[in-house]
């Protein structure tokens, strides 16, 4: 085999020449010729070998339209060329060009999209040797040397005429790897089959360029830098990468050798780059970093619709070219599916939609999200949905061609490109929540089993995170609705308070929590205002919320202090604890445990508020002047503890002063500290407002930013007060004598208040209650009478401590039966003990008249 020239122009060796006829050397290959083109057109660059080419130096070529370099009758051709270019990366053709001296020369063009620096996007246009005139021949050129000049192909690599040559050369051309042999100036001079195969270009047409002008890549400059090594006596080389499909770029797939060509002599002449493609290993590898993606991109939110377009984020182009998920209308639940297809159409919404093409079969045919789908009965998708596991197709499926017939939408969604599909059913815990389609139109490769295996993976990870988000909105509706029928529907009416309440449930996937608020109306024209915040989160969390504001409004039909209340309510919920410590040990089921509670009584006659709290933050005052404080209310120990005493506060507030209760939520902001939390929150409550559904409007503005992390009950009350002409109070004897006059009494204030027509209810409630405060009570006997807009209250307090209880009276008994008149005429009755003795009291309604 003749040795190939070291350097250009350089002789062979005497001892290296085969026998024969002596030749004159090669002549020195010229430079390729490159040029830049921009997006507009136009010129930017301009080799050497471009100008040994065309004859143009750079100052009358760059800058100008490269239009100007098209043989004249060539510029349809060349407008066509470029219209077949768009949209791709590289492109490649015969060209008919214009030389400087008025000749034609048709050359093959290799042109590679590169972006530079910035947004604009140029063409790297390249040709191999220099042109000849169309329709001429190089002069001296021999017959089946190589078209730039150089050694002829049969000599230089020993395929000759015999046997073993023509073996050789078959042996090059069909070896089932990438082969391709570059000279001492990394020219391409040989290329196989599976190289032109991978890259797409002919031998002819990559002959004589670099790797680097072939396909323009950094990997590229690597293998590139390491054939030099290799010509420079640096042996063999790897690398774990090579030029990737139809010249796109690099791939991961290929293991890549570069081996010496040494000549007899042992002089490297030439450098062979093999490429063997490691398809399997690196499939499994992508498979495994694509399931290992999806981990963390699938599922990132509670929305159904989103994480549907994850996983066709995620499918595409990873696993296919295009992806679209389906969710059924009417979810299916059940166990085993059932291996017979369903008998009637199934109606889906398409969810989800991605392709690797911006426009084209897929991109339209796919439809868009929120579009109606409706699957025919014995559809590839119906039966794969009834079966419950997915199924491969190629494009000749019979199961695949009959749908494509039925549904026009099918058979625009797989299109005439599409050769292989996957169809995958989305299951998770028994129920069947849509469909996902899987195509490959690009991708040479139809889908296999693995495949199928990654799609059904990646489906799970979808169907796991839209059923459980499915379920978290069920309950998260489920725990509002309860929450919304526990919470107060309507005031009541009272006279005593103008109240307004807000009540924000959390914006975070915990769920809805158990804070509450209640306004009772008590005795004696008094008001209870209560707020508590249950531990938790959740339908459990608004369950005990239910029993505990169950059980505040008992214990305030009761009239007890505040302290006494909380008191009883924290037994309570240590019994609620101690009856759910067997049944679970999570959180939330510690039957209230922790909870909080404020609670208030506010009595519009003498104008104070009595106030006690268990853990709770302390409520906020506003005097009539617009000064704003805390109310020092004991602390107290949350609700659930046990053994650690309450203590009530209590406060005179003058007519018309603000007091706002709330839970911890509206303080725990994220955004400010809790100092510049109540900063806010005082100036809010100063601002003068005309209603207080302004004033809660202007507090939740002023603290929030966002979406609470924490539910949210707030309740603003402002105070009334009921004037001395609205009360009327006389001492009275412990003498059987005073009834009558205590009768009287309530006589002459009813007729100066202008209730005539209560006066009949009116004496017998206070005959009898004044008779059980003489003979069953200790002086001193008060009676007083509270006339509000519709109640008439009448009261006897006497400082026995012992309370009446109401009994039947039987057929000939003379007594007994005084209060069980007072409860049929009274509206209500009942008895409110003090530190010292106890008032009876009954509540009439009054007539609009």
């Amino acid at each position: 085999m003749e040795r190939l020239p070291t350097h250009p122009g350089e002789r062979p060796h005497e001892s290296d020449a085969s026998p024969g006829p002596a030749r004159t050397a090669p002549p020195t290959p010229p430079p390729p010729a490159t040029a830049a083109v921009d997006a507009r057109g136009i010129v930017t660059e301009w080799s050497e070998g471009a100008r040994q080419l065309l004859g143009y130096p750079p100052s009358e070529v760059v800058g100008q339209p490269a239009a100007r370099l098209l043989a004249d009758d060539a510029g349809t051709a060349g407008a066509a060329a470029l219209r077949d270019a768009a949209g791709r990366e590289r492109w490649s053709g015969t060209v008919a060009l214009r030389h400087r001296d008025g000749r034609r020369l048709r050359r093959e063009l290799l042109a590679h999209r590169r972006t530079a620096d910035g947004p604009v996007t140029e063409w790297l246009v390249v040709s191999a040797v220099t042109g000849t005139p169309e329709g001429q021949t190089p002069a001296g050129t021999p017959e089946g040397e190589a078209a730039g000049g150089g050694t002829p192909r049969s000599e230089a690599y020993g395929s000759g005429t015999s046997g073993s040559g023509r073996l050789g050369e078959w042996a090059f051309r069909q070896a089932p790897c990438v082969m391709a042999v570059f000279d001492a100036d990394l020219r391409l001079v040989r290329a196989n089959a599976g190289m032109e195969q991978v890259l797409s270009l002919t031998e002819d047409q990559m002959r004589g360029l670099r790797l680097p002008e072939i396909v323009p890549h950094p990997v590229s400059d690597e293998t590139e830098a390491k054939m030099r090594r290799v010509l420079e006596g640096g042996g063999p080389q790897q690398l774990r990468a090579g030029a990737g499909p139809a010249g796109t770029g690099a791939s991961d797939g290929w293991s890549t050798s570069l081996v010496p060509l040494e000549d007899p002599a042992g002089h490297v002449r030439a450098v062979c780059l093999a490429a063997h493609q490691r398809l399997q290993e690196h499939l499994a590898r992508q498979r495994m970093l694509l399931l290992s993606e999806a981990s963390a991109r699938i599922g990132t939110t509670a929305d159904s619709g989103r994480t549907a377009q994850e996983l066709a984020d995620i499918a595409v182009p990873g696993l296919a070219d295009f992806a679209a998920v389906d969710l059924l209308d009417a979810p299916r639940h059940g166990g085993a599916p059932s291996p017979a297809a369903p008998a009637r159409p199934l109606a889906a919404t398409r969810t989800a939609v991605r392709s690797v093409l911006d426009d084209g079969p897929t991109a339209s045919a796919a439809g868009t999200a929120g579009t109606k789908t409706l699957y025919p009965a014995l559809s590839p998708v119906a039966r794969c949905l009834a079966q419950g596991h997915g199924a491969l197709y190629d494009a000749a499926d019979p199961d695949l061609l009959r749908w494509a017939r039925q549904d026009p939408g099918a058979a625009r969604l797989l299109g005439s490109t599409t050769h292989s599909v996957m169809v995958v059913p989305m299951r998770a815990h028994g129920a069947t929540l849509g469909v996902a389609l899987f195509g490959r139109h690009r991708h040479a490769e139809p889908f296999e089993a693995d495949d199928l295996w990654l799609a059904e993976e990646l489906t799970a990870k979808a169907a796991v995170s839209i059923h459980t988000a499915r379920r978290d909105s069920r309950e998260h509706t489920s725990t509002m609705t309860l929450q919304r029928s526990l919470l107060p529907q309507t005031l009541p009416d009272q006279g005593a308070l103008d109240i307004a309440t807000r009540y924000l449930p959390a914006g975070t996937r915990a769920g809805v929590g158990g804070d509450w608020f209640d306004v009772i109306p008590l005795s004696g024209a008094r008001v209870a205002l209560v707020v508590g915040d249950v531990v938790g989160h959740g339908i459990r969390a608004s369950a005990t919320m239910g029993r505990l504001r169950t059980a505040v409004r008992t214990l305030a039909d009761v009239d007890l202090p505040p302290d006494e209340l909380l008191t009883h309510l924290d037994d309570l919920v240590l019994h609620l604890s101690a009856d759910e410590s067997g049944t679970d040990d999570t959180a939330e089921s510690a039957g209230g445990i922790g909870t909080t509670c404020l609670y208030a009584v506010y009595d519009p006659v003498s104008r104070r508020c009595a106030l006690a709290r268990a853990g709770h933050p302390p409520p906020a005052a506003v005097t009539p002047d617009g000064a704003v404080r805390f109310l020092d209310v004991p602390a107290g120990p949350p609700l659930g503890l046990g053994g650690l005493p309450f203590e009530t506060f209590e406060t005179e507030l003058p007519e018309g002063s603000l007091l706002a209760l709330y839970t911890d939520g509206l303080l725990a902001a994220r955004d400010h500290d809790i100092d510049e939390a109540l900063d806010k929150m005082f100036a809010a409550l100063a601002r003068p407002a005309k209603t207080l559904d302004t004033v809660c409007d202007r507090v939740l503005t002023a603290m929030l930013t966002h979406r609470p992390d924490d539910d949210i009950a707030l309740l603003v009350a402002r105070t009334r007060a009921l004037h001395a002409d609205r009360v009327a109070a006389w001492d009275l004897a412990s003498d059987p004598a005073v009834v009558a006059r205590a009768r009287k009494h309530a006589t002459e204030q009813l007729t100066a208040w202008g209730l005539d027509d209560a006066a009949f209810i009116t004496e017998l409630t206070v005959s009898e209650l004044v008779t059980n405060a003489i003979r069953y009570g200790r002086p001193p006997i008060q009676l007083r009478l509270i006339h509000e807009d519709s109640t008439l209250t009448c009261e006897v307090f006497d400082s026995s401590s012992t309370a009446p209880h109401m009994r039947r009276a039987r057929t000939f008994d003379e007594g007994g039966r005084g209060l069980l008149l007072v409860g049929q005429l009274a509206r209500r009755w009942g008895t409110r003990h003090a530190l010292t003795g106890k008032t009876v009291w009954a509540e009439q309604s009054l007539s609009p008249g």
